[in-house]
């Protein structure tokens, strides 16, 4: 069985406002450029991570972006992992269900976001709030 390994990883961004989600963006592009995936590949993975930064900051009360590279065997993705301070998703799968929404949105954010990557991982922090992690691979 091959591992997995990280190959570059950040010291994290934070995510308080528009201009981290901003600087989000520019980080995963320059990172799925590095890996190698198709612009279509790289646009999608860009807008999830700016899905779910924004969640970060409106639902979860800010945190943290760590993104970096992935190879396994030949194959070499990106990542993105955001955790933040907020009290957690109680219902995960419910808050996946297109049309569902705890704010004024349409509901699409969470579950379009994990329609757009080919990896998809919700779950609760230890410590607190939500950890989502998303990858794609070239």
């Amino acid at each position: 069985m091959r591992r997995r390994r990280t190959l570059a990883a950040d010291e994290g961004l934070p995510l308080r406002n528009d201009e981290d989600v901003v600087r989000a963006r520019h980080r995963v592009r320059e990172l799925a450029q590095h890996a190698g995936l198709r612009l279509v590949d790289q646009t999608k993975f860009v807008t999830a991570v700016s899905e779910l930064a924004r969640n970060t900051i409106i639902h979860g009360g800010g945190g943290r972006l760590h993104a970096g590279l992935l190879q396994d065997g030949a194959r070499q993705g990106v990542y993105a992992r955001f955790e933040d301070d907020g009290p957690g998703i109680p219902d995960i799968q419910m808050a996946l269900t297109d049309g569902f929404s705890t704010g004024t949105g349409l509901g699409l954010g969470f579950g379009g976001a994990r329609r757009l990557v080919n990896e998809f991982e919700a779950k609760p922090n230890p410590t607190g709030g939500t950890i989502v992690r998303v990858a794609t691979w070239r």
